[in-house]
């Protein structure tokens, strides 16, 4: 159990290896859907502009979002992007002893330290397949976040034994930011309404290529929503991301994300297969998201040599839990996964030579 900020960069993203300097590399360094938004989207977004003089009304696009999920609106509110419901959790309620189950997404964390908690950390163990382990949680904790299917992990870990952490006076976060790219999403715990405490939160940034857009929403009791509904300012989401929401949790669109997470199933076991094939490479073989999580002596030279090989990588040393030995990789179409490949032995044998 640590409670030290430490060296981890929590503020570090995937999108930091991929701005400045990196005109043409192939990105694997962030985990948004390639080819995405799809056409049918970006018209729908587009002709929402002609609304941009009236304020947003979030109304229609709460109602389609609770539909989706089978929940009464009252258990619904729409976020600028996942990212800005943990800054709303850590402000608005009231936890006096928060865990962080790491390695996860570090923004949960980054966003209690900057409101002032003391945040205690729950590191699980790559021996154990990173795989969560409910008793490592203290009794104590008020106020416990978890990702499912964990960031950078992959790991997805079964729903039985996230509910395990419920119970009374505390509030469970269960990320799942990239739930809707796991096929059926069978271990999904957003629309559950028996779990006491239980948020869930959801981005629509992945799937559909909206990390520009900002939009999000947070699934939880009434009180809930309703007390960090009251820490957002005004008009938080805009019109075409309230646009981009009601879109994207239409029926048709549902049908076309479990298309394309079935696509990404296929794609990442392909690149399973090539990394199983270096002995230099140890994967994280229960991943079940849209990106794999490997470890290799020297990481961080093999991913400056990728890097002139036209090939970004997500740096692993960030997050509590890992370090510099680790790197996150996004799953591509098989021909880029491919090309991948062949720069990676390329990089292996000049970091090895």
């Amino acid at each position: 159990m640590s409670t030290r900020a430490d060296r981890h960069d929590l503020r570090h993203h995937g999108d930091a290896e991929v701005r400045d300097g990196a005109a043409g590399l192939i990105d694997l360094a962030v985990n948004v859907r390639t080819g995405t938004p799809p056409d049918w989207l970006r018209e729908r977004i587009a002709a929402s502009l002609t609304g941009l003089a009236a304020y947003p009304d979030g109304r229609a696009a709460r109602a389609a979002v609770a539909a989706r999920h089978g929940l009464p609106v009252e258990r619904v509110l729409l976020t600028a992007g996942a990212a800005e419901a943990f800054v709303l959790l850590a402000r608005a309620l009231p936890g006096r002893g928060p865990v962080v189950v790491h390695p996860q997404f570090t923004e949960p964390e980054a966003a209690l330290r900057d409101a002032g908690h003391t945040v205690r950390r729950v590191l699980l163990r790559a021996s154990e397949g990173f795989r969560l382990d409910p008793a490592a949680v203290p009794d104590d904790a008020d106020l416990v976040v978890l990702g499912n299917p964990t960031n950078p992990t992959s790991v997805l870990h079964p729903a039985e034994d996230i509910v395990k952490l419920a119970r009374p006076g505390r509030t469970l976060v269960v990320d799942e930011a990239f739930m809707d790219a796991v096929p059926g999403e069978p271990e999904a715990l957003a629309g559950r309404t028996d779990v006491p405490g239980l948020v869930v939160l959801r981005s629509l940034t992945k799937t559909w290529g909206l990390a520009g857009l900002r939009i999000g929403y947070v699934l939880a009791e009434p009180e809930t929503v309703a007390a960090l509904e009251r820490a957002q300012p005004l008009w938080p989401v805009s019109t075409p991301a309230l646009a981009a929401a009601e879109a994207c949790v239409s029926p048709e669109a549902l049908a076309e994300a479990e298309r394309a997470a079935c696509g990404i199933a296929r794609e990442r076991a392909h690149l399973l297969a090539g990394l199983a094939e270096f002995e230099e490479i140890v994967t994280v073989e229960a991943a079940r998201g849209p990106f794999v999580l490997i470890r290799t002596e020297r990481a961080d030279a093999v991913r400056a040599r990728l890097r002139t090989l036209g090939f970004a990588a997500r740096r692993g040393d960030t997050f509590p839990g890992l370090g510099p030995c680790w790197l996150r990789l996004a799953v591509r179409d098989r021909a880029t996964t491919n090309r991948f490949l062949q720069a990676l032995d390329q990089a292996l044998t000049a970091v090895g030579g």
